[in-house]
């Protein structure tokens, strides 16, 4: 399979060749929060794909990745005493 090669600037500035992978399958679990108002809101992070750093490897000699990803957040639940009242 071939991988489209891009172009990837880093925090350094300096831009550097990745290959862009597509996520072949993938397991994203919700981590739920309870804030100190006694809201309850889930969080995780949906990947779209990975970047391989090209001839870039961390201390133990792996592969560096950058990953395409968005957060997704949902509210679950909101204390009455929070809530703007709808009419």
């Amino acid at each position: 399979m071939a991988f489209r090669k891009v172009k990837v600037p880093l925090p350094t500035g300096q831009v550097v060749d990745g290959l862009d992978i597509p996520v072949l399958e993938a397991n994203e679990r919700w981590s739920e929060i309870t804030l100190e108002d006694r809201t309850v809101i889930r969080v995780k992070t949906v990947v779209a794909s990975a970047i391989r750093i090209e001839g870039q490897w961390d201390q133990e000699g792996n592969s560096l990745y950058m990953m395409k990803s968005s957060p997704a957040v949902a509210i679950i639940t909101v204390p009455e005493d929070l809530r703007r009242k709808v009419n």
